[in-house]
């Protein structure tokens, strides 16, 4: 007969709540950030590019609808990064050698970051046509 996993009279472990679990989520976001800046060429890359495409977006934006789906457009990008950086990281941990399984996974992931620079680049495009096209009339 097995061991359960969490015996009947042991007590669950205490989870923290409100504020604490606030700053310990805090914390944990802030140290990925610094982790995924320092270890990911192309996160600190699109960070850069951010830097320059955020405050361009309230020059390019009309409205602040367009304001606020430029500056999406690239947040999710990162975002997008962060999770694939994540997964690689997960499959990486699991050990060198090649799987199928592994690379299919490594594969999704970076297609799935392709798809966010695809479709940021076709918002900023359509935002900039906008903007000069109109201004060409």
């Amino acid at each position: 007969m097995s061991t359960p996993l969490h015996p009947i009279d042991t007590p669950p472990p205490k989870s923290t709540g409100g504020f604490e679990r606030l700053q310990k989520a805090w914390a944990n976001s802030v140290r990925g950030l610094s982790l995924a800046f320092r270890g990911e060429k192309a996160f600190r890359q699109e960070v850069a590019i951010a830097a320059v495409l955020v405050p361009l977006a309230f020059w390019v934006g009309r409205s602040w609808v367009e304001v606020a789906l430029l500056c999406a457009s690239v947040w999710l990008v990162m975002i997008v990064e962060l999770l694939n950086s994540a997964i690689e990281a997960a499959i990486d941990r699991i050990g060198p050698e090649r799987h199928e399984l592994s690379g299919r996974a490594k594969d999704v992931a970076s297609a799935a970051v392709w798809m966010s620079l695809v479709l940021c680049g076709g918002i900023w495009a359509a935002a900039l046509w906008a903007r000069f096209h109109t201004g060409l009339s």
